[in-house]
């Protein structure tokens, strides 16, 4: 999907869109996109349509909608790479280490006892064991937190799979 050329203002608006989206977790108004960019809300509402036939933006109907990025927007600007990305502390073997988790698969959520996931490290992993209990959170938006023991460790692409026997993240009703 990273494959995708957008222009200059297409850039920007999911950019922008992106950017907002994150930072207050609910849909994102054409009209805050419009302002931001100075262009006309008709002019971004155009950009949208554009962007959602690219799959890269979901509209999202009523009062408290909007638009919000799709997975492969943040692929096509690609964050993952950002010169500041977010550092999430890392429990290993009952120790704090500090390690950049660039991503965060959830493998098998449909049975809790056999629930898995695949934690992606920006950087190479050292002195990590099959066997290890490691906690991995809370991540930037959702806040959650993965409590499990390595099963698998790929040095190569360097991840990790966990068997989670703990997944937590705050509710808050809105």
């Amino acid at each position: 999907m990273s494959q995708i050329e957008l222009n200059d203002v297409q850039n920007r608006i999911l950019a922008i869109l992106v950017e907002e989206y994150q930072s207050r977790e609910s849909p994102v108004k054409g009209e805050f996109v419009a302002d931001e960019v100075g262009r006309s809300a008709g002019s971004i509402r155009n950009q949208f349509q554009s962007l959602k036939a690219l799959g890269l933006v979901e509209g999202i109907p009523g009062p408290k909608g909007g638009y919000k990025p799709t997975a492969s927007a943040f692929n096509v600007l690609d964050y993952q790479n950002l010169d500041d990305p977010e550092r999430l502390i890392v429990a290993h073997d009952y120790e704090r280490v500090t390690a950049t988790v660039d991503q965060i698969d959830l493998l098998t959520v449909r049975e809790p006892e056999q629930c898995q996931a695949r934690v992606h490290f920006q950087e190479p992993i050292e002195g990590f064991g099959v066997g290890d209990p490691i906690v991995v959170g809370p991540t930037p938006i959702s806040e959650l937190v993965l409590v499990g023991e390595i099963e698998e460790i790929d040095g190569t692409t360097n991840h990790v799979v966990l068997d989670v026997s703990s997944m937590e993240a705050p509710f808050s009703e809105e």
